[in-house]
């Protein structure tokens, strides 16, 4: 099996697996109680939430730990939106975020009488950050920009972004779940009021993320029933997943501007081979500020599904975009709001590299590539000759 999938999950590092086994197997106990078990549980909590601190460039009273990044997504929004409504009812985001944003500012417009402004994007998905001083408004009080798109890399302006919201005094929120670990972050530095984080994305466990809030800023709890996570997040910590969360972070960040710089040779190596193979295949996002292990391509007069069953049967792994939307044969929104058709947008696939990805199985998926589409073509005009025929 070639993978190429590591946008949708990676696999766990071997790091972040030696730290939890401790967790899973001798310190099991409640980090909430008092007893010994229960205080040597909470003490891995406790070091995790330094040690990721240090990392992230936070204090560790600003890290909320959750149990996915889309949770930590809606606990930004819908908590910071009711949190701060008393100054404002205007809300603002990229029409190219991820769901678990864009549902929760939609789930705000509908059920709680909220205004949202929902940013055009360019060709490439890009903000222009003109476009955003324009839709702040007085009653404006929050801003979401992911820093890096799932599905095209593409890397948006966050300090001209960021720079932006300060001036007009509104709170920013980034969706860093896919650029942690591939760009240098440093919380303190980056002008956000909020950033949210998953673990299984660089190397940690699923059923993990994390919740930058910035000391001071107010946020209203979507979850009730305890005091845990100062009474931000309540329910008992996953202690095991939280602590292999640090460790993997770790992992990620050792050598990271290095292993994105190999990671970005193979992408290319990848697209030198497909359109080689696919002259007609288009790259979307193809511009230097994006992420250096994702290649997001287009095949025309073919659709993604049927692209990723062929390739499935060959054994690369790869998507069509959004790992949370795996079953729906509905188009990409993001490539839709960068411009291009129904047709080309249904027709894209996502190739997304990893630590494991060897220049062998580049070449190996390239040739595989080049083989399905050409299949599939051939097979598409032989059963439309045929239909001609029929029809004669």
């Amino acid at each position: 099996m070639i993978y190429l999938d590591y946008n949708a999950t990676t696999p766990l590092c071997p790091t972040a697996r030696e730290a939890m086994e401790p967790f899973l197997s001798r310190h099991y106990g409640n980090p909430s109680s008092v007893h010994a078990a229960g205080r040597e549980a909470r003490a891995g909590v406790d070091d995790a939430r330094d040690r990721l601190a240090e990392l992230l460039g936070a204090k560790p009273h600003e890290l909320i730990f959750t149990g996915s990044g889309t949770e930590s997504n809606n606990l930004a929004v819908i908590g910071l939106a009711r949190a701060h409504k008393s100054r404002g009812r205007h809300f603002i985001c990229a029409s190219t975020e991820h769901h678990a944003v864009l549902n929760a500012f939609e789930h705000l417009g509908r059920r709680d009488g909220f205004d949202v402004t929902f940013l055009r994007v360019d060709r490439h998905g890009l903000i222009d950050p003109d476009e955003l001083a324009r839709a702040i408004r007085a009653d404006t009080i929050l801003v979401s920009i992911m820093t890096a798109n799932n599905e095209t890399g593409v890397l948006q302006p966050m300090a001209e972004l960021a720079r932006l919201c300060h001036e007009r005094g509104v709170l920013l929120h980034s969706d860093m779940v896919q650029s942690f670990g591939k760009v240098e972050t440093n919380l303190e530095e980056s002008g956000c009021a909020a950033a949210s984080f998953a673990a299984h994305k660089f190397y940690g466990p699923k059923g993990a993320g994390l919740l930058y809030l910035r000391a001071g800023v107010p946020i209203e709890a979507l979850q009730f029933g305890g005091a845990h996570e100062n009474q931000r997040r309540p329910g008992t910590e996953n202690v095991a997943a939280i602590v292999g969360m640090a460790a993997a972070a770790e992992f990620v960040l050792r050598e990271r501007a290095g292993e994105q710089e190999r990671e970005e040779i193979l992408r290319d190596r990848l697209w030198k081979h497909v359109s080689a193979a696919c002259p007609d295949a288009i790259q979307n996002s193809d511009v230097p500020d994006r992420l250096g292990n994702t290649l997001n391509v287009s095949f025309p007069g073919l659709s993604s599904e049927t692209i990723l069953m062929a390739l499935d049967l060959e054994g690369v792994c790869a998507s069509s975009g959004s790992a949370c939307m795996v079953g729906s044969v509905i188009a990409s929104h993001v490539l839709l709001a960068m411009g291009l058709s129904a047709e080309l947008a249904g027709a894209a696939v996502r190739f997304s590299l990893g630590r494991e990805t060897t220049e062998q199985e580049i070449d190996r998926a390239g040739a595989t590539v080049g083989r399905a589409i050409n299949r599939i073509s051939s097979t598409k005009s032989q059963t439309q000759r045929e239909l001609q025929g029929a029809a004669i």
